[in-house]
């Protein structure tokens, strides 16, 4: 089996990242950016949210702001490390 890009779909913990590396966002500006749904995007949003990932912050927009918080960032780091690591862009599997 060989993983090229563009034919596989990206995994939660990649959809994490995408969100992450906006830094501070509106829902809108994520949805377009990371490109999925309002309800999906509902869900990443409570579970990042939740465990303090991000913050978010009521300003310009009714729904708020998302930003980055600490621990998101650090969580965004280790991920990097970690596909730096693998080398995850130039991986093949082969079977």
């Amino acid at each position: 089996m060989k993983i090229e890009e563009g034919t596989s779909r990206r995994s939660r913990i990649e959809i994490i990242a995408d969100i992450l590396r906006m830094g501070e966002a509106s829902k809108t500006q994520m949805m377009y950016r990371v490109g999925m749904s309002y309800a999906q995007l509902e869900r990443y949003l409570d579970y990042l949210v939740g465990r303090g990932f991000l913050v978010r912050k009521l300003e310009r927009y009714p729904s708020g702001i998302y930003q980055v918080s600490q621990e998101g960032d650090e969580l965004l780091h280790s991920i990097e490390k970690i596909e730096e690591l693998l080398a995850v862009d130039t991986l093949l599997v082969k079977r």
